[in-house]
């Protein structure tokens, strides 16, 4: 048995952050070295200084779309329709507010004119909503907002500011519905300087789903359950990793999503093989990685599946320590918050 109890720890609200620094590099970064367990207290842009010509940075290349919905009944009554997951070109899976009010057949009007209907109630309670519309995707893009993780407080005043930097500047492919938060602090102008010293950069895709939030409910880690995400892994990043394990350079995640993708492929199928498909690998500690030399991450929910995925890559007392140096430090937690580089 691990104990969940393990992995906690207090956070002050203050902390969490609402809104994200002034400028993406500017974030504080703490750097962990997985060999000798020292602390560095940092600033992002410093990160460049940790990578060495030849290494090799693989990103998230996923683009959040405006998952969340609103809308009215018929009857006038309010709805809440956040998107989870493409079924067809027309039809979500999504999670409603209030469900219970949303029974097979029910339409549903949005702004600009685009509508939908319950085509099909889960035993979860999801609903899979149809469009009507040939063009459902062009119409939600401007009818639905930015979802924002829960712990975030919505100010309306600040939407813009949403959703520009609830979006990596390299997001490309869209599918998610959450951010993958350890990217956001890269400016396209530290980008380029860090290809400018010969680092290279490869991208992975890994659409976040609502389960990133999802807690741990078991205080037995191993009874969890992980929650499934869809990826894809190119031959040319294959190809990438392969070129730098074989010069003896290092492979750095940017987020744990790079690092579902990576080591989750090469459990799946005894090695590194590009392709598409579903990722619901749970990483703990006693995990062995075969993939990845450094990460790049967020600080994380407390009994969060992302705290235990970073405590199996340095080792659980390290990371807990850290994370009570952070908040005697008050760096700023969360997606909005400060990062991390655990490197070797």
């Amino acid at each position: 048995m691990i104990p969940l109890s393990d992995y906690d720890y207090q956070l002050p609200t203050e902390l969490i952050a609402q809104l994200p620094a002034e400028k993406r590099e500017e974030s504080r970064l703490m750097v962990l070295n997985r060999e000798t367990h020292e602390i560095i207290h940092q600033r992002f842009f410093n990160i460049i200084d940790h990578l060495q010509r030849g290494d090799l940075l693989i990103l998230n290349d996923t683009k959040v779309i405006p998952a969340r919905l609103f809308g009215i009944k018929d009857t006038g009554a309010k709805v809440e329709i956040f998107l989870l997951e493409k079924i067809t070109d027309n039809r979500w899976e999504t999670l409603a507010k209030p469900a219970k009010r949303l029974g097979l057949g029910t339409k549903i009007t949005f702004e600009d004119g685009l509508t939908g209907f319950v085509v099909k109630i889960l035993p979860d309670g999801k609903r899979h909503i149809e469009f009507d519309s040939l063009k459902a995707n062009e119409d939600i893009t401007s009818s639905g907002t930015i979802p924002l993780p829960p712990y975030i407080k919505y100010n309306e005043k600040f939407s813009n500011l949403y959703k520009d930097r609830y979006q990596t500047v390299f997001a490309k492919k869209e599918g998610a519905v959450a951010a993958p938060t350890a990217g956001l602090h890269f400016s396209q102008e530290l980008i380029n300087q860090i290809m400018v010293k010969g680092i290279n950069i490869a991208t992975v895709t890994l659409y976040v789903g609502i389960g990133t939030f999802k807690p741990i409910e078991s205080e037995n880690i191993l009874d969890h359950k992980m929650h499934r995400e869809r990826y894809e892994l190119s031959e040319e990043t294959v190809n990438q990793i392969f070129n730098a394990k074989r010069s003896g350079n290092k492979v750095v995640a940017v987020g744990t999503t790079v690092v579902r993708v990576l080591e989750g492929v090469k459990k799946k199928f005894g090695e590194l093989k590009a392709g598409s498909g579903g990722i619901d690998l749970f990483i703990y500690p006693g995990f062995k990685f075969e993939i990845i030399n450094s990460m790049v991450t967020n600080f994380h929910l407390p009994k969060s599946s992302l705290l235990l995925m970073i405590s199996a890559f340095a080792g659980r007392s390290y990371i807990m320590d850290a994370y009570q140096n952070a908040i005697d430090s008050k760096y700023r937690f969360f997606s909005f918050g400060d990062a991390m580089l655990i490197k070797t």
